[in-house]
């Protein structure tokens, strides 16, 4: 058998990114999204929900195909799928064109996330994985922060459409890149035909996937349900313009770079469920204490505008921290026993919990109601669930 070249860390950490990023970019721009649009805001919000169930959807085909004829021709076909979508987002001239058209996006955007995975599974193993996970976990949660920065930029200078020139642009950089410098990880001679439904049942039926699907599904609920209602809550309502929001993100992507490097440094000394018992706890107190502090303000003493603005942003650093530590080391433990149906058995998990995600963000754009209450209860809510994951179906180690 010859031997695997190892893919550069980078380049795996900007294929998943890349559509990470997508999913958040437009962010700081639903509210002028909406007027241009003509109309509801909740209508805008569900842009990133139908985002996230393309996502899930695309994970599915994707990682059976990725099995079948390998990583790359996967990778470069669902980039192009993407670049199609984004060109639809950009000419876009009603909601139903762009709902359309960011789900033709999130299809080819499932390459990220699952054959992300598959490639890290095919090539790193032990503690080499649970590294190379907590880099693509820090890049989970930072693309889709550094998304708001740039966006927020672009559409306040030259319109929200160019946001999506841009994504063109720089998924045309990343193909060349792909091209180059990304090796085959998955060899002819490891391509066994797998059934998805044989794989589906057995993965259903252990707990521990599910718990972890449902902490991973419970944490990006609250990292992108703040992306859906964050820039109505902070723009709307507190008064923050599209760039303000968006350079907001510079502390939340520290706190995502933090929190993987912190979990990273753990891997060596702690085992994983340890560490994702760290980060659910700190997630928690975090939105705990964020919804203590918005009823305060709404029911017993009003705080100033810029309290309450520095106390959200400072309160989803503290659960990005503690997310990014959760969701790095789930994804790294939550397959060690599937390698002999990886790319499959990543592709399920990936649709299975980008469906929760999906689920948990709808359900943040139905709750929406003008006021600063429903989001910080909404996010302590989520966090608990993904505690009570834990506890009851992931327990205290890893089935090996």
């Amino acid at each position: 058998m010859p031997p695997i070249i190892l893919p550069a860390i980078w380049l795996i950490v900007f294929i998943v990114g890349l559509p990470q990023f997508s999913e958040t970019v437009y962010s700081p721009s639903l509210p002028d999204i909406a007027r241009d649009l003509s109309v509801a805001e909740s209508m805008v919000e569900y842009t990133l929900t139908i985002y996230l169930l393309g996502i899930g959807l695309g994970t599915l085909f994707w990682g059976k195909l990725s099995d079948r004829i390998g990583r790359k021709p996967c990778v470069i076909a669902g980039l192009i799928i993407f670049i199609i979508g984004c060109i639809g987002c950009y000419f876009s001239s009603s909601i139903e064109m762009l709902l359309i058209s960011r789900f033709v996006q999130a299809l080819g955007g499932g390459i990220g996330s699952v054959i992300g995975q598959a490639i890290c599974r095919d090539v790193f193993h032990g503690a080499a994985a649970g590294k190379a996970f907590s880099t693509i976990g820090s890049s989970l949660a930072i693309f889709p922060a550094l998304g708001p920065i740039i966006g927020g930029v672009i559409a306040q200078q030259s319109g929200w459409p160019n946001i999506f020139l841009f994504l063109i642009i720089v998924s045309i950089i990343l193909m060349i890149a792909v091209l180059l410098r990304l090796p085959e990880t998955h060899l002819r001679e490891n391509r066994n035909p797998i059934s998805l439904l044989k794989v589906g049942l057995i993965l259903i039926k252990d707990k521990q996937v599910v718990g972890f699907a449902l902490i991973v599904g419970a944490c990006n609920g609250i990292v992108f349900s703040y992306f859906a209602e964050g820039p109505f809550y902070l723009i709307e309502i507190l008064g923050l313009t599209p760039s303000q929001f968006g350079l907001s993100f510079f502390g939340i992507a520290f706190s995502s770079m933090a929190g993987g490097m912190l979990a990273k440094k753990l891997t060596d000394h702690k085992t994983a469920v340890v560490i994702i018992n760290y980060g659910l706890i700190i997630t928690l107190i975090s939105t705990f204490l964020f919804s203590i502090c918005i009823l305060i303000h709404s029911y017993i003493l009003q705080l100033p505008i810029y309290a309450i603005v520095t106390l959200t942003i400072l309160s989803h650093m503290a659960a990005i921290f503690g997310i990014t530590m959760a969701t790095s080391n789930s994804l790294s433990a939550c397959l060690v026993q599937y390698k002999w149906c990886i790319g499959t058995a990543s592709s399920l998990f990936g649709f299975f919990y980008y469906s929760l995600i999906s689920l948990f963000t709808l359900g943040m754009g139905l709750l929406h109601n003008g006021t600063l209450l429903p989001m910080p209860l909404y996010f302590f809510t989520l966090a608990l669930c993904a505690l009570i994951a834990k506890k009851l179906l992931v327990g205290k180690s890893v089935k090996e």
